[in-house]
């Protein structure tokens, strides 16, 4: 359980800036720019040869990666808001456009150029997807404020358990 709260800092991508980064057919990253780099908060020599998901925001509906990879596997191009998770577990949001990249004719890898997001659709997006993780059945992000000693009790339970503190709660349910 993160009582950090660190998820919840957003780094925003600067105007002038754009993101760029390539990947294998698999997904495994085979270049990044600086830029994406500094906004991610990875070391560039730490994000390669990573999967493209070691910043997937947990925020982020499955689906939308589903028709990601649909469409990129098809021959098309994609584009969409993403949030991603940086190292420190902040976040930031792009405008993600994703293609193929060919060589004598046959997609050897995919390329991903990533620009900011105004905060209204920032906005806009974060309730169309916490929407879409709900009819989907998938994680509900909840803030909830626990008296210190009540928490103090759970960890210790879920300790006591073997389990986090998540898994121990649902037990209880």
């Amino acid at each position: 359980m993160d009582i950090t709260f660190d998820m919840f800092i957003e780094t925003e991508v600067p105007e002038n800036e754009v993101i760029i980064s390539r990947t294998d057919l698999k997904g495994i990253i085979t270049y990044v720019n600086e830029t994406f780099a500094k906004i991610s908060g990875y070391d560039t020599e730490e994000l390669i040869g990573k999967p493209h998901n070691i910043l997937r925001h947990p925020d982020m509906p499955r689906s939308v990666f589903k028709d990601l990879w649909e469409t990129i596997q098809k021959g098309e191009n994609w584009s969409g808001y993403v949030k991603n998770m940086r190292k420190d577990r902040g976040y930031y949001w792009v405008f993600a456009e994703i293609s193929g990249v060919y060589k004598n004719g046959e997609l050897v890898e995919y390329k991903s150029i990533r620009s900011p997001v105004p905060k209204e659709k920032r906005i806009e997006m974060q309730n169309i997807y916490d929407d879409m993780r709900w009819a989907n059945g998938e994680n509900v992000r909840m803030v909830s404020y626990l008296p210190f000693e009540t928490f103090e009790k759970l960890e210790r339970a879920a300790d006591k358990n073997k389990m986090s503190v998540e898994a121990y709660i649902d037990s209880l349910l």
